[in-house]
C-alpha cells in the first residue's frame, strides 16, 4: 500500500478533512461491514476473484440487503425515494 501512495502523487490516505474525524465515519463503517460480512469468508487466490466478490457484494448490499436505519429498505429504495422528495420539492 505504501508503494501505491508514493507512486501516486494524487492519491491521499485519509477521507477526511483535517482535524474533522466524522468524514470517515460512513466510510470506515462500510469498510468493516464489508471484511465482517463479505471478505473475512474467503481465501482469495487473485485480486480478480476479490474483485468479483467485492462487485458482487457491493451490488447485493445495495438493491438487496435491508438497513435499519433507513426504515428497513435497500439503499436503492431509499435513494429513489428521496429523489421522489426532491423532484417534487423543485
Amino acid at each position: 500500500m505504501s508503494r501505491v501512495l508514493r507512486e501516486n502523487i494524487k492519491i491521499k490516505q485519509s477521507m477526511s478533512r483535517k482535524g474533522n474525524c466524522w468524514d470517515n465515519a460512513s466510510a470506515e463503517s462500510l469498510f468493516k461491514t464489508i471484511k465482517y460480512e463479505c471478505t473475512n469468508r474467503y481465501k482469495f487466490t487473485s485480486n480478480q476473484q476479490l474483485f468479483d466478490c467485492l462487485k458482487d457484494y457491493i451490488s447485493w448490499y445495495n438493491t438487496k440487503r435491508i438497513h435499519s436505519t433507513l426504515g428497513y429498505k435497500t439503499p436503492l429504495e431509499m435513494q429513489l425515494e428521496l429523489e421522489k422528495l426532491f423532484n417534487k420539492a423543485a
